[in-house]
């Protein structure tokens, strides 16, 4: 049994979705940013020369899923815990809106 993943994203064209994927890097800053970028570059050859988000991320899956995995499953979970505090929120502002209505209504 191997204890690696695969994440694919198949035909999906998600920068329709995030328009951050189709963003263009600029490898001035930081020494590891250059690095990706010079290593995607060199390895995904793009057409325009331009690295963008979108193939990091598709390197990234492709050679270190278990990182784009990490990244998700914390995206997921601090997204649900937002929604469930905003139900929390929201169902306190509509008790505190229906004893409101309530009060006046008894006055």
């Amino acid at each position: 049994m191997s204890d690696t993943c695969k994440v694919e994203f198949g035909e999906i064209d998600l920068t329709q979705e995030n328009p951050t994927l189709s963003e263009v890097l600029d490898s001035d800053d930081s020494e590891l940013k250059q690095l990706l970028i010079e290593y995607i570059g060199s390895k995904k050859q793009p057409d325009s020369g331009e690295v963008t988000v979108d193939l990091i991320l598709e390197v990234m899956a492709d050679e270190f899923p278990e990182f784009v995995l990490a990244v998700a499953e914390e995206n997921y979970i601090r997204g649900y815990e937002q929604a469930l505090a905003d139900v929390d929120t929201g169902e306190k502002m509509y008790k505190e809106e229906l004893s409101k209505q309530e009060d006046e209504q008894s006055n």
